[in-house]
């Protein structure tokens, strides 16, 4: 009984960040990323989603990082104007460019779905629709300032749910070898071969982004409780193994499930099923085949799910924009005005490609907006792994009435009236090792592309 309240009270004070993270992860861009790898390589990628699932559960758990990076590198005591044009101010440029990257994809996503579901839009016309989408934000108030906002929160968790429900209707659909689908979770050989390694890179850079990085941690540090303040040993104890739960089951039990079920259908329709011709399968390709393999409903599911997962996604990316805005340079602008910006960014390739190329090319500028996330990454990466690693930044004094809270005595955690929540050497190695990963797959990829592969 006990074990259920705790479990209850969890739900109703602490949930919300993780779902809101979650998004990030299967946004339009992971859609067409594993609707690719399921086509061309079955359900041996499936382990590849997985790894890239665990990788951003150990880089999303953290505190607030645009903030932290201004707090190191803009008032140094020598140097500073070097400190911040050098590094201050191009990690900021890059973290705008990963978003702005990052609307591009909800941008063309929703309109991919918009005309799904009504065949007689336009490509441009799609695009023009969902660049003035921007109405729904000032329902939204501020939801980085303050307390929560709930009706953000419960209206992207129902979202969510929406992609969720529609991909599992879906799937009951499929006929699927559950046993070979659960083997692919296993690593594999055949993950370095046949050039499939250019598409796990695909789909660690499109799952692993930049701008959730920036918003969970400056979500992590909102007041659930109405405490006093959030600076305090007893307000980081009460909100971050909370949030370490949350965050991490959200983006298990939502992202991982999601892009595995993407890639599952991609896989039993393309790759084993009787679509065997289509190698590489695109948004539109997935909708008219399921049109026909499984009936309309089917198709329009999809859509919908579509629809529902560029649409909140965008409301997050445009929300993380904000986030680093103001955390890196003190600028703070309305999610109205954040958002038009951004869009009016994005919409200038999106309607050159829609007018000029057409289908091929979004599909296209969907690929190219994952590789430039898939660049920006490391940069995000490196200062997250290097603020949590170090004591002096991961500290918080004890106040009086603070030895009682959670505390048995004092630990190898503990000493001089400070408490310090850094990474331990095994968990600094652990984010060392996945930062070189990151890396290297990003050199890779330049390399492949350079060399006119994948």
């Amino acid at each position: 009984m006990r074990i259920c309240k705790i479990v209850v009270e969890h739900a109703r004070r602490h949930t919300g960040v993780g779902v809101i993270c979650a998004v990030a992860y299967f946004d339009p861009g992971n859609w067409s990323v594993d609707l690719d790898a399921g086509s061309q390589y079955g359900y041996r990628m499936l382990f590849v989603v997985l790894i890239s699932g665990i990788i951003a559960v150990y880089l999303q758990v953290r505190l607030d990082l645009a903030t932290h990076c201004r707090l190191l590198l803009h008032d140094r005591p020598k140097h500073k104007y070097l400190y911040r044009w050098f590094l201050l101010y191009p990690l900021y440029i890059i973290s705008e460019v990963a978003i702005i990257a990052t609307d591009l994809a909800e941008l063309l996503g929703t309109a991919v779905a918009l005309i799904l579901l009504f065949p007689r839009l336009k490509i441009w016309h799609g695009v023009l629709i969902t660049a003035f989408d921007v109405v729904i934000l000032l329902a939204l108030r501020d939801p980085l300032h303050g307390r929560p906002v709930r009706v953000f929160e419960v209206a992207v968790a129902i979202m969510v749910l929406v992609v969720m429900i529609c991909l599992v209707v879906i799937i009951a659909q499929v006929k699927m070898d559950w046993a070979e689908a659960f083997l692919g979770f296993l690593p594999s050989k055949y993950l370095v071969k046949s050039g499939a390694l250019y598409i796990s890179v695909g789909i660690l850079g499109a799952t692993v982004m930049p701008h959730s990085l920036f918003l969970g941690s400056a979500l992590a540090t909102q007041d659930r409780l109405a405490m006093k303040s959030n600076n305090s040993l007893s307000f980081i104890r009460a909100h971050m193994y909370h949030g370490m739960v949350d965050v991490a089951g959200s983006l298990l039990g939502f992202a991982v499930l999601i892009n595995s079920l993407i890639l599952m259908i991609a896989s039993a329709i393309f790759y084993y099923g009787p679509y065997k011709s289509v190698t590489s399968a695109s948004l539109f390709d997935a909708y008219d085949i399921i049109c026909d393999y499984m009936g309309r409903a089917t198709a329009t599911l999809f859509a919908i799910a579509l629809l529902s997962s560029g649409q909140s996604a965008s409301l997050i990316a445009t929300i993380a924009g904000q986030a680093v805005a103001e955390g890196f340079i003190h600028w703070r602008v309305s999610l109205v005005m954040r958002r038009l910006i951004t869009r009016l960014i994005a919409i200038v390739p999106s309607m050159a490609v829609a007018f000029l190329v057409g289908r091929t090319g979004i599909d296209t500028l969907l690929v190219l907006s994952q590789v430039v996330l898939s660049l920006c990454l490391p940069f995000a990466a490196f200062p997250l792994i290097l603020l949590t690693s170090s004591r002096t930044v991961m500290c918080v004094k004890r106040s009086i009435g603070d030895s009682e809270v959670g505390d048995a005595g004092t630990d190898d955690n503990e000493s001089a009236g400070m408490v310090y929540f850094n990474n331990n050497l095994f968990m600094t190695l652990l984010g060392a090792l996945i930062f070189l990963l990151v890396v290297a797959a990003n050199v890779y990829v330049i390399a492949a592309l350079a060399l006119g592969e994948g």
